[in-house]
């Protein structure tokens, strides 16, 4: 497997103004693979944004280094690193600049010089993979929360990138808009192998991630696929997350003698099991 993205014992303090520093990333290191989905998650303050930041350089670590598609990121090649890295931020409001939907997926291709015979298939074509294709001329703010922010994933995508960056791209969204984004993303990776890190504080996004990154108090607190991070339920709640709640469920029933096996995330299998295990005897 290639390389993306690997954090080698990176570091990084906040200074206050009144002088008081804050560690708000201590010691962390993972790797990145092509084509797979990583979830970093973690409540307010954990960590999870700093690292954003740094992935993209918008922030430089004070200690260890960020490699991205094998090269250490610094001052010098952050513009060619970055024009390979699809980024989707929160609040979709603030990411629009065309008047009508293909102006804007087109924005970003013009400030990088690309031929207009070029430009208007790879418009069309992104706006496709999000199934925006029929709302070419409509304006952005007639579009719903998801709507926009699968504009936004059209935009990066028109760019051709080798990862996408989505930086609680879902937490301003309504349950319907969240699940149209997330669905967007999961369809993508699957029929093109693209790779996406998501980060993001709702545990109920991370289901389909490949793997799990879970941040506490600027460390690496967790790491694994999701069932095995889910195992972790009253660490992760501890720490002000909240569980799936088929997770939840799943507990509860424990607790009230019911047996059950194993960690369910979805209700699908909870369900499954219990037909199975308690009602279809």
């Amino acid at each position: 497997m290639k390389e993306i993205l690997s954090l080698d014992h990176v570091s990084y303090t906040y200074e206050s103004e009144d002088g008081e520093s804050r560690k708000a990333i201590d010691d962390v290191s993972f790797t990145v693979w092509d084509g797979e989905w990583i979830a970093i998650v973690g409540h307010n303050g954990s960590g999870k944004s700093t690292l954003a930041k740094m992935m993209i350089g918008l922030l430089f670590p004070e200690e260890g280094s960020v490699n991205v598609f094998l090269e250490k990121l610094d001052a010098e090649n952050i513009w060619d690193i970055r024009s390979r890295i699809g980024i989707v931020f929160q609040n979709p409001d603030n990411q629009f600049v065309g008047s009508t939907v293909q102006d804007d997926v087109a924005f970003a291709l013009e400030n990088n010089g690309v031929p207009f015979e070029q430009m208007v298939p790879r418009v069309h074509e992104s706006l496709a993979q999000v199934n925006m294709a029929g709302f070419l001329d409509h304006e952005p703010h007639h579009l719903s929360g998801g709507q926009k922010q699968r504009v936004a994933i059209a935009g990066a995508l028109a760019m051709q990138p080798k990862l996408l960056i989505l930086d609680e791209a879902t937490s301003m969204l309504d349950p319907q808009g969240r699940d149209e984004v997330i669905k967007v993303v999961d369809d993508l990776k699957r029929t093109t192998g693209l790779t996406v890190i998501s980060i993001t504080h709702d545990l109920e996004e991370v289901l389909l991630a490949d793997k799990v990154i879970v941040m506490n108090d600027g460390k690496l607190m967790l790491t694994g696929k999701p069932e095995e991070i889910f195992a972790h339920g009253e660490e992760l709640e501890a720490i002000g997350l909240d569980l799936p709640f088929a997770s939840r469920l799943s507990r509860y029933l424990r607790q009230a003698g019911v047996e059950i096996q194993g960690e369910h995330t979805t209700e699908e299998e909870l369900v499954n099991e219990l037909w199975t295990s308690h009602f279809n005897k």
